[in-house]
């Protein structure tokens, strides 16, 4: 097909079937759609792949050895069941097959191939069971079949159950072929010159013949990458910029002057610096937008309060957006509380959530309109279409990735002028990470934590080895509480056999803790006999959350069970306790964040990671990692490093799609940093790229959610 065109539909271009399949596996309805989709890796019919650090859940493609095949019949039931078995050299895992007996003839000790499947693991043992494969066969004696064969590697692509990495390839192949040259995005005079041009790599990278390819098409393709990423960030900073705020310098003897006298506590060296930049910034035209972040409990909150007051002290409002209904309303008591009664009856803090009543609401916008209000807490209603500011001065977002690009902008619309923007993140943020994700904003950090805080001991509960240490973990639960104390227990569902609430839940068959199972499994534990234990998680109303947290922090509750509702935010000094069950299934920077809900005052802190793992897993190592420290910013590096396919750029963790494709934010800092420096030259030039037509429809292209992420903050 000589009229072949990226935008032309896969129905038209592939057999009815395989354009379906991929179209159900993974969303794909047209050529560029296919092509965008590259490899994870590329394989050599000699070499094997290391099984050593298969997870649970996933799904793989091996390039493997048979070591036995053999057919039996079942005693159970009736029909044959096919067990083979292949390895790496290293380790091996049992394909499994049932009633296909003719499998055992064909797979011949000694033959190689793709073997491709779920993980899963039984008595210790991985295994695939019902998977796919491709043997590698003899094609014949030319010299051509035999350069084939020995050097040129196969590219393996994100597969599912039903669309495996073989038969992607080939419709790569197909597709790719009726296709003409790719445009490249990049404008000549910015991309290197040792690179090859675009369409060579997105095709050396599909159709590689040798080692050489794959490294050149790499290379050129991450630049690629890169430049995208930044060129989109530096262009919504440089609008952002274009649109003035009001500069509301500070006063002497003002509102803030005012609220650090009356602090019962001095501010760290951190804050102090922080907040003389946010002075400066929100003393500008230029509208501010920063990101702030901090360990949990280093006072992220107050250095937020403080530039509220200076925006206040011109009559301004602020808006504190907050990704929860608990979290909103535990920001409103916390800053209330801090103001003190005389500076909070002047500000008005207003609480804003979809769970107000209908008087309750009128009453908070009435506030809000007038401008009463000079700092607003809130959800999503903080965006409703019914919400009018009288002067919407700054927009501080706490947890920001809970949040899109579109909801941060609808509310940085409702302001006359151009708020500044000040983000909030108790996430430690890599560098590298800090500037790709947020790269149109600026980067502070709070590392110095208050004193008067006991610390934390964190330990890692092995239930694989040593099952029976689940009831040292209730004993010593019972231990804390006889002193007085308070526990969290996290669990990663709500109900039974249900997916996880904010968790990368395995895809395996043995259940997760669950809150329900778990709450009534300890309300019946002698040794927490008499306890008060209660529920929270997302399902409960607004009002029956806040209740619980209530009493908890009032020391009515001995004991929460819950999902990750309590990952930020919830501040309990009298809590010393944190459990963690099947710990394998939250990301590092979730269980950081999850300790950090301990320890919190004069009680020192004890956070047990339990989990089912196979030491040998990545699911083990990522808990280990939390348990051996204590660093949030070292641990946000070793999370990327950990995350293979994951999402880094988005709230979804690892497991989950990524936005990047080839580029890694720990391994290609440099090239990161290279593109940074071509796509700023090229906004200051060109800052809506009239010059780059095939850039700019690219960037308008991104999907909403990229677009998200590459905009987040």
């Amino acid at each position: 097909m000589t009229n072949a065109t990226p935008e032309m539909p896969l129905a038209e271009l592939l057999p009815r079937k395989e354009a379906e399949a991929l179209s159900a596996a993974f969303d794909m309805r047209f050529a560029a759609d296919l092509v965008a989709h590259l490899p994870r890796r590329h394989v050599f019919r000699g070499e094997l792949t290391r099984m050593s650090r298969l997870e649970d859940g996933e799904h793989v493609t091996l390039v493997a050895e048979v070591v036995s095949a053999s057919a039996r019949r079942m005693r159970s039931r009736r029909g044959q069941l096919v067990e083979a078995i292949i390895t790496d050299g290293h380790g091996r895992v049992k394909l499994t097959w049932f009633n296909q007996a003719w499998r055992a003839e064909e797979l011949v000790p000694g033959t190689r191939g793709l073997f491709s499947g779920k993980v899963g693991f039984y008595r210790g043992d991985a295994q695939l069971s019902h998977p796919d494969y491709q043997l590698f066969r003899d094609e014949g004696d030319s010299e051509e079949a035999i350069e084939k064969w020995t050097n040129r590697p196969i590219p393996i692509y994100p597969a599912t159950a039903k669309c495996t990495s073989w038969q992607v390839q080939r419709a790569v192949e197909k597709v790719l072929e009726m296709l003409p040259e790719f445009p490249d995005p990049i404008p000549p005079e910015f991309r290197p010159e040792e690179h090859w041009t675009y369409d060579l790599a997105l095709r050396r990278i599909h159709l590689p013949r040798s080692r050489g390819d794959i490294e050149g098409a790499r290379k050129a393709l991450k630049f690629t990458e890169a430049f995208e990423l930044q060129t989109a960030l530096l262009q919504q900073r440089a609008r952002s910029a274009q649109q003035p705020a009001i500069a509301r310098p500070p006063e002497r003897d003002g509102l803030r002057d005012e609220f650090d006298a009356h602090l019962p506590f001095s501010l760290t060296e951190d804050q102090r610096l922080v907040g003389e930049r946010l002075e400066a910034e929100i003393a500008e035209s230029t509208p501010m937008h920063r990101l702030l972040q901090g360990e949990v409990g280093s006072g992220k909150t107050v250095v937020a309060v403080r530039a509220m007051l200076q925006v206040a002290e011109h009559g301004g409002q602020s808006a504190m957006l907050a990704p929860t209904e608990v979290l909103a309303n535990q920001h409103l008591r916390s800053i209330t509380e801090s103001l003190g009664p005389e500076l909070s009856k002047r500000l008005m803090p207003t609480l804003l959530t979809g769970s107000l009543t209908k008087t309750e609401r009128q009453r908070a916008l009435l506030r809000i309109v007038t401008g009463d209000a000079r700092i607003v807490v809130g959800t999503h209603a903080l965006i409703s279409e019914d919400v009018q500011y009288e002067d919407l001065g700054l927009i501080v977002i706490d947890e920001q990735h809970r949040f899109g690009v579109e909801q941060r902008e609808r509310l940085r619309r409702k302001g006359k002028a151009s708020p500044h923007v000040l983000v909030l993140t108790a996430t430690p943020i890599p560098r590298t990470v800090a500037m790709t994700t947020f790269g149109d904003l600026d980067v502070s950090t709070l590392r110095e934590l208050p004193g008067g805080r006991a610390g934390i001991s964190s330990f890692l509960v092995g239930l694989a080895e040593h099952p029976h240490w689940i009831e040292r973990v209730w004993e010593r639960t019972a231990e804390e509480l006889a002193k007085g104390r308070q526990a969290f227990v996290v669990c990663p569902s709500i109900e039974p056999g249900e997916p996880g609430e904010g968790v990368e839940a395995a895809e395996d068959e043995q259940a997760a803790a669950s809150v329900a199972e778990v709450l009534e499994q300890l309300r019946e534990h002698p040794l927490l006999a008499g306890r008060r234990i209660e529920p929270l998680h997302g399902r409960m109303s607004a009002e029956e959350k806040d209740s619980v947290m209530l009493d908890y922090a009032a020391g009515r509750i001995d004991v929460v069970v819950a999902t990750t509702v309590i990952e930020v935010g919830v501040n309990v000094p009298n809590a010393s306790t944190m459990i963690v069950l099947d710990a394998d299934r939250f990301g590092v920077s979730q269980l950081h964040q999850l300790r950090g809900r301990v320890g919190r005052g004069e009680h020192a802190g004890v956070c047990l990671l339990v989990t089912a793992a196979p030491q040998e897993s990545l699911a083990y190592e990522r808990v280990s990692a939390v348990a051996g420290t204590l660093d949030g910013f070292e641990l946000a590096e070793r999370d990327v490093e950990l995350r293979r396919e994951g999402d880094v750029l988005g709230s979804a963790q690892s497991g989950g799609r990524s936005s990047l494709k080839l580029l890694r934010v720990t391994k290609d800092a440099d090239v990161i940093a290279e593109a940074r420096l071509a796509a700023a030259e090229l906004i200051e030039r060109d800052p809506e790229l009239r010059s780059a037509p095939v850039l700019r429809e690219s960037l308008r292209r991104l999907s909403g959610a990229e677009r998200a992420h590459l905009e987040m903050g």
